[in-house]
């Protein structure tokens, strides 16, 4: 199996930064949002759907730069790296870029090619005539 690339960005991990604004507006911008909506009276459709878009933009709005701001001051998000490692050294565990022996213990380590790798001409590597 090919091993998945990632890519190591510096700074703010906005992926990160838009899917939490995601859950906390939800989590906390509705229950404000309905609170709020009980001090007006919304007797239509279209008067329900103008509050809910005036009140939860702006609770969206502060949601976000909340947590942009947590984000760049705490490198939150980061995908990884020295602070937020629970098994010690990220890049180790997860890297594939050196090949792993392990697989192969039971072979002998040989530095000559397999038979299948040899072309049909070998009289120039052995000097024998075949």
């Amino acid at each position: 199996m090919q091993p998945v690339e990632r890519a190591e960005y510096e700074g703010v991990d906005y992926a990160w930064v838009m899917q939490t604004t995601f859950v906390v507006t939800i989590l906390v911008g509705a229950p404000v949002a309905a609170l709020l909506s009980t001090l007006v009276t919304l007797e239509t459709w279209g008067a329900r759907a103008a509050f809910a878009v005036q009140v939860g933009a702006p609770i969206w709005f502060v949601t976000a730069v909340a947590v942009a701001l947590y984000a760049r001051r705490t490198e939150a998000g980061d995908g990884g790296g020295e602070s937020g490692d629970v098994d010690g050294d990220a890049e180790t565990a997860d890297s594939d870029d050196e090949p792993d022996d392990t697989d192969d213990a039971d072979e002998p380590a040989t530095s000559e090619p397999e038979a299948d790798d040899l072309s049909d001409d070998t009289s120039t590597e052995t000097g024998r005539d075949n």
